[in-house]
C-alpha cells in the first residue's frame, strides 16, 4: 500500500479516469476486463479497509447498475442497437471503478452536505453525454435523457455518500 494520502488519492483518480476511458473505447468485456486490473491495482496500493471497501463497493455497484438498467428499459439510455437490454458490463464496471472514488479522490464532496447535490446532478449526466459523444452509448431523446439521468443522480449520489457513512463509518476521513 501506498504510505501517503495524496499519492493514494492521485492514483485512485487515474485508476478511475483510466477505467472510464477503457470502457467507453471498448465497450464490451475488454473495457470490463481492463477495469477488473485496475480495481486490484486500487486494492493492493490505494485501499486501506479491503474488505469494508470491497462491500461499499459492491453495493453501489448494484445499485448504480440497478439504475442504469431502469434507464435503458425505459429508452432514457440506448446501446445503438435497440434492444431493451440489461446494464451492459462494462457499465457495471464504471460502477465499480467509481465507487472506489468516493473513499478516496472524491471523499471532499461529502464534506459539505449540500456539495452533493449541486455536483451530482451535473458531473453524472455530463459523464453519459460524454460516452454518448464516444460512441459508447446513446441518449435517445437528449434533453429528457439528461434530465432523467440528472434527477438520478440527484437522488442516488447523495444516497451512496450517506450509506458509505451510516454502513461503513471506517471509510469516512
Amino acid at each position: 500500500m501506498i504510505a501517503s494520502e495524496t499519492a493514494r488519492n492521485v492514483l485512485n483518480f487515474l485508476l478511475f479516469q483510466a477505467g472510464w476511458f477503457a470502457c467507453v473505447f471498448y465497450p464490451g468485456l475488454i473495457g470490463a476486463g481492463i477495469v477488473v486490473v485496475f480495481l486490484i491495482l486500487h486494492f493492493v496500493l490505494v485501499s486501506q479497509n479491503r474488505m469494508t471497501e470491497l462491500q461499499f463497493i459492491g453495493l453501489g455497484t448494484v445499485v448504480g447498475s440497478v439504475l442504469d438498467g431502469i434507464w435503458f428499459q425505459t429508452g432514457i439510455l440506448d446501446d445503438g442497437t435497440g434492444q431493451i437490454m440489461l446494464t451492459p458490463p462494462w457499465l457495471v464496471a464504471i460502477w465499480a471503478i467509481f465507487m472506489t472514488t468516493l473513499s478516496h479522490s472524491l471523499d471532499w464532496i461529502s464534506k459539505k452536505a449540500w456539495l452533493p447535490f449541486v455536483l451530482a446532478p451535473f458531473a453524472g449526466p455530463f459523464a453519459y453525454w460524454s460516452a454518448s459523444q464516444l460512441g459508447a452509448v446513446e441518449l435517445p431523446e437528449l434533453i429528457p435523457s439528461l434530465i432523467a439521468l440528472a434527477f438520478g443522480w440527484l437522488v442516488v449520489f447523495p444516497l451512496l455518500l450517506f450509506a458509505r457513512k451510516t454502513l461503513y463509518p471506517e471509510l469516512v476521513r
